[in-house]
């Protein structure tokens, strides 16, 4: 049984536009009578058409995408946007076509015309980084909520449209589907849009079309190297997002080395922040409570001004992440007393981060967290922030994703075995490779440890898990890393339903904690 893909959102009521509109606004070449003809969509997936749709077939790696022109004809494609290699395979179907030379990087401008994004946008606020983007995201979402705005989100977990709520495909979905998104958020008042930026979406043009009031940036780390071919080409990767077609104003944290130097080579004016003690930014952060429910901050602003407040989650790097949402706001141009007379009102920052360091446990027995984090700088992080307030204990369950980064394996391991008590590895996404052999690499990585874990490698997650729980008792914590919100495992292509907190509850409720 494959899980559920989650729907598209698109504007309910769409404008149509006129095919030769476009050819003219883009000076595209065109094959076949555009004359007549309308489109009231943009999408190049053939599973999310919608009639009136103008399909865009995109060359591929093993195929391309105007092989599927008749079918995208069939489902109510009305024109097909392709480059000169496409137009020949799309001629059969008696479609007019429009011609690029690629497709991929024409898509966002173009869905931005088709859907009118552009025309008296919302605030955009876009967050990057290796580690905490997604929690950036939650927390400006939440404060923006506090501050009385109509929010509109697009994280790694999920896509919300108000009070609309949907599992999200990708971290940034297509450039299509983007401004299809945006355009529903139009229709439904919302003033204020929160988009997580991966590295990928600013290299596959999956954000094109759209000028952020302000970008944020987290971090940078060891991840995502089976995409790029080394850390800075990774870096180079988010660079494009603080210039000045993509943003207006920006806010960098100096808690990694990479932030400097986002700061050295932005295109737009930007100001730091700090949490990290030693380095100095515009803003700063210190940590005044870590507690097992919250962790308290009091962010300085350059000119001394004091804001005190809280997030509902566990770690300082939580808080900083936090702090960094405030300061966007404050660059997008809201007054810093206002957000911290809303903040103080809430009693902090109000928000549910699904899936981060999440706990999922009850009162008694150990303390279970599902967490997302897959690279080793959110391991040990994740790990620290268990620790602080763990009486005994601090279990660690983790696997890795198959046909992703593998270079990364030994230190996530290493990292997961120096910073727990008790470690227990097992399967994770194997995709198409084998998930044993994975397994077997992460316990080499577990002994490269100065101080190692017990070990113990257990398969499949199910039992792991239940592993983990026979291991821990009162006052112990258990971190399990990697699930975090997502509702499936992917094996051999298949996404098969399966939910890490369900599994971590039903462990609990069959050791007898209630």
């Amino acid at each position: 049984m494959t899980a559920r893909i989650p729907p598209v959102l698109r504007p309910e009521h769409p404008s149509a536009k006129p095919l030769t509109a476009l050819a003219t606004e883009f000076a595209l070449e065109s094959r076949g009578s555009l004359d007549g003809i309308e489109i009231t969509g943009i999408t190049l997936s053939t599973g999310d058409l919608h009639a009136g749709d103008l399909y865009v077939g995109m060359p591929g790696a093993n195929s391309h995408g105007a092989k599927y022109a008749a079918q995208a004809k069939a489902g109510g494609a009305v024109a097909v946007l392709t480059d000169a290699a496409g137009a020949e395979l799309a001629a059969d179907t008696g479609l007019p076509i429009l011609v690029v030379d690629s497709p991929r990087a024409a898509l966002g401008a173009i869905a931005a015309w088709v859907y009118d994004t552009n025309v008296n946008p919302p605030l955009r606020f876009g967050t990057t980084g290796t580690n905490g983007k997604t929690s950036v995201s939650y927390l400006l979402d939440g404060i923006l909520k506090q501050l009385g705005r109509t929010t509109g989100l697009s994280s790694t977990a999920e896509r919300h449209i108000g009070d609309l709520v949907v599992v999200s495909r990708l971290t940034t979905p297509e450039a299509s589907e983007m401004h299809a998104l945006l355009a529903r958020m139009r229709e439904s008042a919302v003033d204020a849009v929160v988009i997580e930026v991966s590295a990928q979406a600013l290299s596959r043009h999956r954000v094109d079309g759209i000028v952020f009031d302000v970008v944020g940036f987290t971090n940078l780390s060891h991840d995502h190297l089976d995409d790029y071919a080394d850390m800075e080409e990774y870096f180079q990767a988010k660079l494009p997002l603080f210039q000045p077609d993509r943003g207006t104003r920006g806010v960098i944290s100096l808690d990694s080395p990479y932030g400097a130097r986002v700061v050295e080579e932005a295109g737009i004016p930007v100001t730091t922040i700090s949490s990290t003690p030693g380095v100095v930014g515009d803003w700063n952060v210190d940590i005044t409570a870590e507690e097992a429910a919250f962790t308290a901050f009091t962010l300085t602003a350059p000119d001394g001004r004091e804001l005190s407040s809280r997030v509902p989650i566990i770690g300082r790097h939580m808080a900083a992440n936090g702090a960094l949402a405030i300061v966007m706001l404050v660059e997008a141009g809201f007054e810093l007393d206002e957000i911290a007379a809303a903040l103080e009102k809430s009693g902090g920052i109000e928000a549910y981060l699904p899936g981060r360091t999440e706990r999922v446990s009850g009162d008694r027995g150990p303390a279970v967290f599902v967490d997302f984090g897959h690279s080793p700088d959110a391991f040990l992080n994740t790990l620290a922030a268990v620790r602080t307030f763990t009486r005994g204990k601090v279990v660690m369950v983790f696997g890795a994703d198959g046909d992703r980064d593998a270079t990364k394996r030994h230190e996530m391991a290493r990292v997961a075995s120096e910073g727990s008590d008790i470690l227990v590895i097992t399967d994770h996404h194997p995709r198409f490779e084998n998930a044993a052999s994975i397994r077997a690499t992460l316990v080499e990585g577990a002994h490269l440890a100065e101080h190692e874990a017990e070990l113990h490698e257990v398969s499949p997650p199910e039992s792991a898990i239940r592993t983990a729980v026979g291991l821990a008792g009162e006052g112990d914590s258990i971190l399990w890393a990697g699930p975090g919100h997502q509702d499936y495992r992917d094996i051999e292509g298949v996404r098969t339903p399966y939910s890490a907190r369900e599994e971590a509850r039903a462990a609990l409720r069959e050791a007898g904690w209630a």
